[in-house]
């Protein structure tokens, strides 16, 4: 083979040989992206002192798409999840969706309306005061609101988004926190999904009252939930 020959061979091994390791290590880091997509949507996530006893997997998961999907205030005005979505978000059934925050009882609260109405009493104003200002470090603000079976579903689906946005409006006027926006996740339920029963009864609420379960359904559940995402 000649001089030139020779060189030509050179060159064409070495542009196979960069050819590979450059599908070599876009293959690899395909790989440990699919994998780090994964872990994230499974609820798996870094071990951290911040975590509390409650953050399990599934709640992670449930929280995390609440506040980057159809919770998160932006620009001023706020987004949320109807019923209809609610179930998607969940990707689970009402009971076991509310069974996640049963070990938040010590520090969650149920803000209660009237029937029809979304407007904030002084007991809820002091109850969502109180809440909102006992973060003790927590990242992230969750207000999931329901409806009691009464009336229409759809009328019901409205009454919910505007309980979920009283509470919102109170807490941004209130608060003047210029982290709102990476901080609050709203979820509007209505009355077809997760409805409350006697069992949230025990749990702080804005009104020392019999505890129905329509009466509880009349409400916004509020809670900072300190997981790392």
């Amino acid at each position: 083979m000649t001089g030139k020959g020779t060189h030509v061979a050179l060159a064409l091994v070495s542009l196979l040989v960069v050819v590979a390791l450059t599908g070599w290590w876009v293959g690899a880091a395909a790989a440990r992206a699919r994998q780090l997509a994964a872990g994230a949507e499974s609820g798996v996530a870094t071990a951290s002192a911040a975590d509390e006893g409650y953050c399990t997997g599934t709640l992670k998961r449930i929280l995390r798409r609440v506040l980057t999907s159809c919770g998160l205030v932006r620009g001023g005005s706020s987004r949320g999840c109807q019923p209809l979505e609610a179930r998607s978000v969940a990707a689970m059934s009402g009971a076991d969706f509310n069974a996640l925050f049963l070990p938040l009882a010590d520090r969650a609260a149920i803000v209660q309306f009237d029937q029809d109405g979304a407007n904030l009493d002084a007991g809820a104003i002091a109850l969502i005061d109180k809440t909102f200002a006992d973060q003790r470090g927590a990242s992230y603000f969750l207000v999931v609101s329901r409806a009691s079976p009464e009336g229409a579903t759809s009328y019901n689906r409205e009454l919910s988004r505007r309980r979920a946005e009283a509470v919102l409006g109170h807490i941004r006027e209130r608060f003047k926190d210029p982290d709102l926006e990476q901080e609050v996740g709203l979820l509007w339920l209505g009355e077809e999904f997760a409805q409350l029963d006697r069992e949230f009864c025990h749990w702080q609420r804005s009104r020392a009252t019999a505890c129905t379960p329509s009466q509880l359904n009349r409400s916004a559940f509020i809670a900072w939930i300190d997981c790392r995402l």
